[in-house]
């Protein structure tokens, strides 16, 4: 009996897969993965507010309840996509090289854009959830975990700078930067301009104010200014207590150690 058991437990895993949780399948995953990107699709033609699960269903020819089981509703398909760009920004991200503050807060702006650009339509069609909606926002409690990885790669773009500035305003700078670049994003989305050249011009018009910003950090009162604002903007805008202290902590540790500044 014993072997028979066995050889039952054996059948099963090979089934499932090595190291796969159970209930989790290769079919499902393409299920989601279809159903997913039928969703994307849908919302980027009629936009968010017009399309229903019922509509995603019928395009993808399954039933809703099946739709159900992946999806239960379009918030959940709007934070997996928060979710998917996030962690693919944050993989292109580790490319980051070694340089002033402004060199690498470029290149994590434009990389920003380019992992963007492919589902622009579709984010496009979501600025109204993106800005105003409590439940499925940029700042709200659900896409914390997307828009902490996103922020952490502006964190480390400031703390493993060459030029780093001093460490009471580290923190307060990242955040900013991380801002300004949601407010690009913004503008790169509502931009009518063929092909948006005008968020190309904008770009460049901010590659050329940064030097300028980089000496201005050395007056007192520019530094307070940058931290008492950074202090209004988290508290209107961010609920992440723990994701302060823990990139406060990072903060220290490069202070701590100056070979930790080259990033």
């Amino acid at each position: 009996m014993f072997t028979e058991n066995v050889k039952e437990l054996r059948t099963v895993n090979q089934r499932r897969g090595r190291g796969r949780p159970p209930g989790r399948t290769d079919q499902g995953d393409a299920a989601r993965l279809r159903l997913y990107n039928t969703a994307i699709e849908l919302i980027a033609e009629r936009g968010y507010e017009a399309t229903t699960l019922r509509d995603v269903a019928n395009r993808a020819g399954v039933s809703v309840g099946l739709l159900y089981r992946y999806f239960p509703s379009k918030g959940a398909v709007v934070l997996s996509l928060y979710d998917q760009l996030s962690a693919e920004y944050a993989t292109r991200a580790e490319g980051m090289g070694t340089g002033k503050w402004r060199d690498r807060f470029l290149f994590a702006l434009t990389t920003s854009l380019q992992v963007l650009h492919p589902h622009r339509s579709t984010l496009a069609a979501l600025v109204r959830v993106l800005v105003g909606d409590i439940q499925e926002g940029l700042f709200a409690p659900a896409t914390t975990f997307s828009r902490q990885r996103v922020q952490r790669v502006f964190h480390e773009a400031v703390v493993g700078a060459s030029d780093a500035p001093r460490p009471e305003v580290t923190a307060a700078l990242a955040r900013l930067l991380y801002l300004v670049h949601l407010a690009i994003i913004l503008w790169w989305l509502l931009d009518k301009s063929p092909r948006q050249r005008a968020t190309t011009a904008l770009v460049a018009l901010l590659k050329g104010a940064l030097p300028a910003s980089t000496l201005t950090l050395r007056f007192p009162r520019v530094r307070a200014f940058v931290v008492a604002g950074d202090k209004l903007f988290r508290e209107a805008l961010f609920d992440d207590e723990a994701a302060e202290v823990a990139l406060g902590s990072t903060a220290a540790r490069r202070t701590a150690d100056p070979s930790l500044r080259s990033g």
